[in-house]
């Protein structure tokens, strides 16, 4: 692949990416018809004639898209999709784990109330009005006391999970540490795309329960008992689940049989790029002619 090709990829697997996240936050997760009635807005960056950029981003949404935006690269460009893919699946979760340590430090995607030790009270100024709880709530005056939170007014701010560490840690740092046990071991091309949907769909279904569901959505599906709107932030039973949680059990899904299909397709041979056996066989053929003349030149780079 030439650096042209290679910062083509990139271009539009990011492009992608972006247009897919922006699309699904909106048309998805924001809850109500604006977006759907008023299209344009959707990549308008500017409210009320002041500018506030595109507000809003679903990471589901950009891996849909920037998986098709990749496909569709190595379609044109006559690249194994299987190859680039793998590569991308193995890398991803790093970069996951980052981005969900900015979400820590920006104080937002912030998990339930909770009153164990690991609670973190985000104390942004302000305070951001969904992390303001009523104090004539019952449960809030018992976390409150619980945690020795004093209530002062008719709302307080009590100790959240820091489900943006969890997702870091989970989502990022164990899947890459997967992914990159498999990475040489993998038994055909596309293994790794498969593992990278099955596992981050895996992890983020259950972290999902720490995380505290938009209270405009609440839970889409409710198979336990019913809870009230005031306690999203605190209550989530076992047999409700979030949009999120939806979403992840699609990508579990997707994650199983890409990797039932990947695993018949024709060419599905891997290529050994770290293979060590390979390369000392390959050194011992070479001739001291050659052998000279690779010496010399990395002298020349030092």
């Amino acid at each position: 692949m030439s650096d042209e090709d290679l910062s083509s990829l990139f271009f539009w697997g990011i492009l992608g990416l972006l247009a897919g996240a922006r699309l699904f936050s909106t048309l998805i997760y924001h809850g109500d018809a604006t977006y759907w009635l008023n299209p344009w807005l959707i990549f308008w960056p500017f409210q009320d004639g002041r500018f506030q950029g595109l507000q809003g981003m679903s990471y589901h949404g950009g891996a849909l898209f920037g998986l098709i935006a990749v496909i569709i690269f190595a379609k044109v460009k006559k690249y194994s999709f299987r190859e680039i893919g793998d590569m991308f699946a193995v890398a991803i979760p790093l970069g996951y784990t980052f981005g969900r340590l900015g979400n820590f430090i920006n104080q937002e995607l912030y998990g339930r109330v909770t009153t164990s030790p690991i609670g973190v009270l985000f104390t942004d100024k302000p305070v951001p009005n969904d992390l303001m709880l009523s104090t004539n709530l019952k449960w809030v005056q018992e976390v409150a006391e619980k945690t020795g939170i004093a209530i002062t007014g008719p709302h307080v701010n009590l100790p959240r999970h820091p489900s943006q560490l969890y997702e870091a840690f989970f989502e990022g740092i164990v899947l890459w540490g997967i992914l990159w046990f498999f990475r040489n071991r993998k038994p055909f091309k596309g293994f790794m795309v498969g593992m990278y949907f099955l596992g981050y769909g895996f992890f983020r279904f259950f972290i999902e329960y720490f995380r505290a569901p938009d209270a405009h959505l609440g839970y889409i599906i409710e198979l336990g008992k019913t809870t009230l709107r005031s306690e999203y932030a605190y209550s989530h039973p076992l047999l409700s689940f979030s949009t999120g949680q939806l979403l992840c059990v699609l990508m579990m899904i997707f994650g199983i049989v890409w990797l039932i299909v990947a695993s018949r397709m024709p060419d599905r041979e891997v290529i050994r790029v770290y293979d060590k056996e390979a390369r000392k066989q390959a050194e011992k053929k070479e001739s001291a002619k050659d052998k000279n003349k690779r010496r010399q030149k990395r002298k020349k780079l030092k």
